[in-house]
């Protein structure tokens, strides 16, 4: 089952960026998610440097330009709220091609697109460059709870099971000749949600009564340790900490033009 989440969204390769620890790629990437988030959106530019920072660091990960851009149509529907902004939102406004736009709108759209697109390809590259393993092994590492941990791991190593379920209800369904095409179908798939979460919940009480069986007390063994070093903190807050001198100049420049 893990093999099938390696093959998703982990791209294995032998690079710097994949030997870091999972704790310190999960740290930098929220650190420069927030540098990002707090960089005033007036200043276009800042966000230019932003984006040649994650292109170095995919080039550096070894990460194709074309697997980053089929992944991001996650953020779709940011896309199209922030297209609607200038539409919708109330104003000051100005012409552009005959339609009129609102200038708060504009800049609203802007500091959803151009900051939710950069956090997007973050995370694309965290997960690109670290097994969803050795990501859950970073959060047991930065002391999140455990009882999260926990369901996070299930979830990891379940979601192929349940999915794969899903799919033979799907083929049962068929095989009876059964093809929903309008809303009177929808009690026939209400029902089979009912069943699959019936079936999921039984699976995880016998995997819970197996667990206890075991000797299960409440916390998951800790199979692999990942300690990192002081030189491997260093390397990953080399893009934070330029990300940090671009939101610096940014604001810099921001309270030179009040």
């Amino acid at each position: 089952m893990s093999g099938s989440h390696v093959h998703r969204i982990y791209l294995p390769a032998d690079t710097p960026v994949h030997r870091l620890p999972p704790q310190c790629k999960l740290v930098a990437t929220v650190a420069f998610v927030l540098v990002v988030v707090s960089t005033p959106r007036e200043q276009i530019w800042a966000f230019g440097l932003y984006v040649l920072l994650l292109a170095g660091l995919a080039r550096a990960a070894r990460v194709p330009a074309g697997v980053i851009a089929r992944r991001m149509v996650i953020e779709l529907p940011f896309v199209s709220f922030a297209v609607l902004m200038p539409f919708v939102a109330h104003g000051e406004r100005i012409t552009v091609a005959g339609v009129g736009l609102s200038v708060g709108g504009l800049w609203g759209g802007w500091n959803i697109l151009v900051k939710g697109t950069i956090g997007v390809i973050s995370s694309i590259l965290l997960a690109a460059t670290t097994e969803p393993r050795e990501l859950l092994l970073g959060i047991e590492r930065l002391r999140l709870p455990s009882l999260l941990t926990q369901i996070a791991t299930f979830m990891l190593r379940y979601a192929d099971v349940v999915l794969e379920e899903l799919r033979r209800m799907k083929l049962a369904r068929a095989a009876r000749g059964f093809e929903a095409r309008d809303i009177r179908h929808i009690p026939v798939l209400a029902r089979s949600l009912a069943s699959l979460f019936l079936r999921s919940y039984e699976r995880g009480e016998r995997v819970y009564l197996a667990m206890v069986s075991r000797g299960y007390e409440g916390r998951m063994p800790v199979l692999r340790d990942v300690v990192a070093s002081g030189g491997q903190w260093a390397m990953a807050a080399a893009v934070p900490g330029a990300a940090a001198l671009v939101a610096a100049a940014a604001w810099m420049v921001q309270w030179t033009l009040l």
